[in-house]
This record gives C-alpha cells, sequence and structure tokens, in this order.
C-alpha cells in the first residue's frame, strides 16, 4: 500500500507500507531506476518498522468534525447533533478523495455555499471527479435537486453511493463510473447549470473543451485540485474555450477557479 502527497512547494512526499520488511538493497535499486530519468541522486530511502496501531482508529479520530460555512463535515464515529442553521455532511475517511479537510475540497464547499445564496437555483449539476461524493452530496442537500456523480474509480463510485444513501440523498445522488465526460447518461442529461470538477490540474486542462461543451449558456463551473502556480496553466486551457473566471478562492496554497460560460457563446462558431 502506498500514499503520495504534494506540498504547496511542489515537493512530493511518498510513503509505502508492506506486510514484511523489504530488502533495502532491491528497494534502492528501484528507486535509482526510477529516478534516472532526473539525471541526479535519488532522495534518501528511510525504512523502519511501525508498532501495531488500531489505523482505522487513529485515522478517523484525525477528522473531528469541520464547519466549512453552513456545512458541518464530520464522520460517523462523531455522534453529535447537528446545530441548528448547519447543513450536516457525513463523510468517512476512506480510499477516495474528499473528507472536507482538505483546502481543494473547503474552497469547493465555499463556492458552493455562495452560489446558494442567488436567487435562481441551478436545475442540472454534476460532479465531475465525485471521490466520495461529498460535493454532489451538498448540492443535493441545499437545492434538493438531482446531481449526477461521475469517478474513473469504481470504488470511489460505490463509497459515494454508500455516503449519499447515509446522507438521505440516495435519491437524489446518482454515481456511476465514467472516464471523464465519456458516460452517454452525462450528455443526456445536460447541459448543466453547475459542474463540479476538484480534480487535479492536467487532467482539468485536458477536460476544459468537454467542460465547456456540457455547460449550459450562463452556466458555471467549479473547479479545484490546483495550486497556485498551475492556476494560469488551468486558466489558459478553459479561457481558450472562451470560459470566463468570475471568482478565485485560495486556501493554503491551493485555488479554487469559478468560471461562468457566456450566455451568448456558440461552442460551434
Amino acid at each position: 500500500m502506498s500514499a503520495f502527497e504534494e506540498t504547496p512547494d511542489g515537493a512530493w512526499r511518498v510513503e509505502g507500507f508492506a506486510t514484511a520488511l523489504p530488502q533495502r538493497g532491491m528497494a534502492e535499486a528501484a528507486l535509482a531506476v526510477a529516478w534516472a530519468a532526473r539525471h541526479e541522486a535519488p532522495p534518501e530511502l528511510a525504512i523502519e518498522s511501525v508498532a501495531p496501531r488500531d489505523w482505522l482508529g487513529d485515522n478517523q479520530a484525525s477528522f473531528p468534525p469541520m464547519a466549512v460555512g453552513r456545512f458541518l463535515v464530520h464522520g460517523s464515529h462523531h455522534r453529535m447533533a447537528v446545530p441548528a442553521g448547519r447543513i450536516g455532511l457525513l463523510i468517512d475517511a476512506a480510499t477516495a478523495f474528499g473528507t472536507g479537510e482538505h483546502a481543494t475540497t473547503r474552497g469547493c464547499l465555499v463556492a458552493l455555499q455562495r452560489r446558494a445564496r442567488r436567487r435562481a437555483p441551478p436545475q442540472r449539476l454534476l460532479d465531475m471527479g465525485s471521490g466520495t461524493g461529498i460535493l454532489a452530496i451538498a448540492a443535493a442537500k441545499v437545492w434538493r435537486r438531482h446531481v449526477l456523480a461521475r469517478d474513473i474509480d469504481i470504488e470511489a463510485v460505490r463509497g459515494a453511493a454508500v455516503n449519499a444513501a447515509r446522507n438521505g440523498v440516495a435519491g437524489l445522488v446518482s454515481s456511476r463510473r465514467s472516464n471523464g465526460y465519456r458516460d452517454r447518461a452525462i450528455g443526456r442529461a445536460g447541459p448543466y447549470d453547475l459542474v463540479f470538477a476538484n480534480i487535479l490540474a492536467r487532467p482539468l486542462a485536458a477536460m476544459a473543451h468537454d467542460l465547456a461543451r456540457h455547460l449550459a449558456p450562463g452556466g458555471i463551473a467549479v473547479l479545484s485540485g490546483l495550486l497556485a502556480h498551475q492556476e494560469r496553466y488551468v486558466l489558459c486551457a478553459h479561457r481558450a474555450q472562451r470560459l470566463v473566471l468570475i471568482e478565485r478562492i485560495a486556501i493554503d496554497g491551493w485555488h479554487t477557479l469559478v468560471l461562468r460560460r457566456p450566455a451568448s457563446l456558440d461552442l460551434n462558431e
């Protein structure tokens, strides 16, 4: 099992877990091969034994309830009443991304809340790269509208369906596997008034054309999963599709972009 994360300064930290102690020589050789294309010495390899732990309990304890605007994101291990005026989102930490603690998810929830203040609610909603389904569930709770949730990872799809049921919106959130916008149901249910895409910078840029094609005139796209230095790259891809930046939300070095498709835009021009 492995885990990795990118820090705001662009560095990567990779951790791997094994049930048996790996041979250092073999591990160092594999690392050297993986690093060869960089034409520099590979990073130092550290191998250490980890004492037995209640990993699930420790993981759950590391996710205390978190307030993001009107939303209160919490796991099932916190048996608590949601305060009046708050919208509870019950999301357990699992293999899929999106438990509310990351700046990108928080940025999307802030953007969602700001859209909720508008008089005209969106009628057609899509959560592309839905992960745990947290954004689709939040949108379904706020607007009581049907939301399509799509992810390339089948485990994320299953988890999002379970989370939707646990939050009482199983009938409003449709979770299915899709490689980007290839699911035909996406085309049949669109065009969309609001699209969430909390993924990563490169796939966001690669899907800019598909996003614009599925946005309704005047529709809004909330994009996240990009670091501050990646904004220009992502924004250029979407400006090429004539989408307009209307808001930027910056949290802990991560940016969430809110874009609009002009009402008069004809993508067939």
